[in-house]
């Protein structure tokens, strides 16, 4: 395929267009997967996402596979174990806020809740299609809702540009560029997705 069929951040490295044709702005709906990038997305803030996706299967091994309730239960030594692991991003805060967010992700379900039906509960209405990068906002007011709602249940780093980074990946919103392939099979399986909740 030729690179500029694609979104111009996903010409180069391989594993960017990877990532890109197979799963961003393709719509999740599994609070498992929701977890993990929300949780991703969090250790990025100041990096560069390719870091993150390189470290992506040692953070898999790191966290339990993202199994939220693996996860709420690690304590100190666990803490201690994560910052001693050189194949993630060692911080604290970090690391913390990953555990926490466990521990927020099964409050939801405690109380008949669902990660998946929080985030998509919201769902902006659709817009034009980016004609560039430069029409793509680092957040949105759906993504300052949504920061502020998931602060108030518990979890942590995610403020409205982490919560927008999310929401694009997770097909909540669909922001491939005009003449991206990906955006015409994100928007049919937008179309065919039964909404959490």
């Amino acid at each position: 395929m030729n690179t500029s069929d694609r979104c111009p951040w996903a010409a180069d490295p391989p594993e960017y267009r990877r990532y890109h044709d197979e799963e961003w702005g393709r719509p999740v709906t599994d609070d498992g997967s929701i977890f993990e990038k929300l949780c991703l997305e969090g250790f990025q803030a100041g990096l560069s996402w390719l870091t993150i996706l390189r470290k992506r299967e040692a953070f898999r091994a790191a966290f339990a596979g993202f199994d939220a309730a693996a996860v709420a239960g690690f304590g100190p030594d666990d803490v201690a174990r994560l910052l001693a692991d050189a194949g993630i991003v060692r911080n604290r805060a970090k690391i913390e806020a990953t555990i926490a967010n466990a521990r927020a992700t099964l409050a939801l379900g405690d109380t008949g809740e669902s990660l998946a039906a929080l985030v998509w509960s919201f769902e902006p209405p659709a817009g034009p299609a980016p004609t560039g990068l430069g029409d793509i906002p680092p957040s949105t007011p759906a993504s300052k809702a949504l920061s502020k709602e998931l602060l108030r249940r518990g979890f942590r780093f995610v403020g409205p540009t982490t919560v927008y980074a999310a929401m694009q990946s997770l097909g909540i919103v669909n922001d491939h560029v005009a003449w991206c392939f990906a955006r015409a099979e994100c928007e049919a399986e937008r179309a065919a997705l039964r909404r959490p909740g």
